[in-house]
């Protein structure tokens, strides 16, 4: 018998028992990793289309943040099937707990990885050549924790790299602006990454991986402001630069409010709690989208005042 023969269910059929595997491989029942990679990504499009995009390249974006996202969760596990068989959190995933092979897990890694290029080959040359960049970034991602202290850090170049392929699709160029949005996302996704590797600082202590929680020790939360008040300074930039009115400075502020709550939440580093500021980011993110679409959507307040 095969070893994941024994995890599926009475009655039910073998394929479907195989899919269900791999759903739960590729978060598909945990979308909040797929939320925190798509809105950085629309706040690009949007700036960069200064309102709605191309439908088709909306949709090319947003699919392939889920299809990447979907590929990063499969080669993380596989890079990490040593480590998270001993972390409460991860023992029960698919490779940890033997339910999906290793073989099976790269041939879902390739597949995922395939289907997205095909739809970045239906945008300009540009976006193509960066999209191999992308495929770089994510496939060595899940193998930094084990020689730097700093896999959040690069999890934000991963997480953030459709920033600057979102401007090349629509512009044909990526603008000083791009790269300063892209920079935002780098200390954002360091910052609510860090939340998570609070979580299992712990247990990766004991199994030797290695993290920005870890790095920062007692002074997490300290590190943790700074890296939050960078993402919005750099954000500030960004509105600054495109010419961003009222609405959008009100997302911002709203999201700052977000993000105060977080530390409210997690400020005696309880792993519940430092989970739940993680989730939260999806708010924060979402709201400073609302404000981007806002600005384009809604006529400026002067406008309306005469």
């Amino acid at each position: 018998m095969h070893d994941y023969e024994r995890f599926a269910a009475p009655h039910v059929p073998r394929w479907r028992e195989r899919l269900r595997q791999y759903w739960k491989l590729v978060r598909g029942d945990r979308p909040i990793g797929w939320l925190l990679l798509l809105w950085p990504t629309w706040w690009a499009l949007w700036i960069a289309a200064e309102g709605v995009p191309p439908l088709w390249t909306l949709f090319v974006f947003s699919a392939g943040v889920w299809l990447t996202r979907s590929a990063g969760c499969v080669i993380n596990d596989y890079a990490d099937r040593w480590l998270d068989p001993h972390v409460e959190r991860t023992k029960d995933r698919p490779l940890a707990s033997g339910a999906v092979r290793g073989r099976e897990a790269l041939w879902l890694f390739a597949a995922l990885m395939l289907v997205a290029f095909a739809l970045v080959l239906t945008m300009n040359g540009l976006t193509i050549a960066m999209s191999v960049v992308g495929v770089g970034l994510a496939a060595s991602y899940p193998y930094l924790k084990r020689h730097t202290y700093l896999p959040q850090v690069y999890l934000g170049l991963a997480f953030g790299w459709a920033i600057p392929m979102a401007f090349a699709a629509v512009q044909g160029t990526v603008p000083p602006l791009g790269w300063v949005l892209f920079v935002a996302n780098i200390f954002w996704t360091t910052a609510y990454d860090t939340w998570y590797a609070m979580v299992d600082r712990e247990d990766d202590i004991r199994a030797g991986s290695k993290s920005t929680a870890i790095l920062f020790g007692d002074l997490d939360l300290v590190a943790q402001g700074v890296l939050y008040a960078l993402a919005f300074a750099a954000l500030g930039l960004v509105g600054r630069g495109a010419g961003l009115g009222a609405n959008y400075w009100l997302g911002l502020g709203v999201a700052a409010l977000l993000v105060v709550w977080e530390f409210a939440i997690a400020r005696r580093r309880e792993r519940d709690a430092c989970f739940r500021a993680f989730l939260h980011n999806h708010w924060v993110g979402m709201t400073i989208f609302a404000g981007i679409a806002a600005h384009y959507a809604l006529p400026p307040v002067t406008a309306l005042a005469a």
